[in-house]
């Protein structure tokens, strides 16, 4: 691979765990490495520092036309300025925004993709924008989501989280890795091991223990207690809360659940969040 591999997902659903695990198998570190280092290993194909370095100018005075104009740029400038292949998150969809592409295939070698039930995507949308859990199921079955920028970030086109997992899942051509979140929790070694084999990395049984055992939900979150990461919530709320693989089941009522189901049932069922009768497992 040379290029972009990207670390894809729907918000909530995994990306900053996969990108502790990746750092940590690669730097193969004797403690577990500070989250507010992760930045070092994989960039954001949406934080404003990107766009602003390359404009030279405010992302806050540019029109969104601009700023769309420029993502193939920043992602360019991505690989250009590093000599090996560059992780890079991203919770967009393949797709235009406009007339210009939000994920460049010209610098793409790969990606890994991180799907998370979208049961337990509602709860956590919910408590990350503090908002009701009605609204977290629209904006998961909006088609034309879009998160809005922020200080730190340009708009994100996270559409629903059908359509954004489609379009990394079915993009042609793409060399592809798909993950489940719930797999990372419950058989954290297969799952992790199938992503270092996926980077073609040696696979180092010793290695990969430590690596899953300094980026397990828990070492996240003790870090997040001691340490305000960077990434989170400036009120003090925690970004590593729970991660808790079936909250739903406490948290949403029975319409809540038949809504996003009715919503989102073809890919819950390729992805194993429905049994054969449509009951969710």
């Amino acid at each position: 691979m040379s290029g972009i591999i990207w670390l894809a997902s729907y918000p909530k659903s995994g990306n900053t765990w996969m990108r502790a695990f990746i750092a940590t198998y690669l730097e193969n570190p004797d403690r577990p490495l500070r989250i507010n280092d992760l930045p070092r290993y994989a960039l954001g194909d949406s934080q404003v520092e990107h766009f602003e370095r390359l404009s030279g100018k405010a992302v806050s005075e540019m029109s969104r036309k601009e700023v769309n104009g420029l993502r193939g740029r920043v992602q360019e400038w991505f690989v250009e300025t590093r000599p090996d292949d560059v992780f890079v998150k991203t919770h967009n969809i393949i797709a235009k925004a406009g007339k210009m592409p939000l994920i460049s295939p010209s610098v793409t070698a790969g990606a890994i993709y991180i799907v998370r039930n979208p049961l337990d995507v509602t709860i956590s949308l919910a408590h990350h924008f503090q908002i009701p859990r009605d609204r977290a199921i629209e904006i998961l079955c909006d088609r034309a989501s879009i998160l809005p920028a922020s200080e730190t970030t340009v708009e994100q086109y996270v559409a629903s989280w059908s359509r954004n997992a489609r379009s990394w899942v079915n993009a042609q051509g793409l060399v592809l890795h798909v993950t489940r979140y719930e797999d990372m929790r419950r058989k954290p070694f297969k799952a992790f091991g199938a992503v270092v084999k996926f980077l073609d990395l040696p696979l180092q049984q010793p290695r990969l223990r430590k690596a899953v055992r300094f980026t397990s939900f828990e070492e996240l979150r003790k870090q997040e207690g001691a340490e305000r990461f960077v990434e989170g919530h400036k009120d003090g709320r925690a970004f590593f809360r729970e991660g808790r693989v079936g909250a739903w089941r406490e948290s949403l009522s029975a319409e809540q659940v038949a809504r996003v189901i009715e919503a989102h049932r073809p890919l819950m069922r390729r992805f194993g969040y429905l049994d054969e009768a449509d009951q969710p497992v």
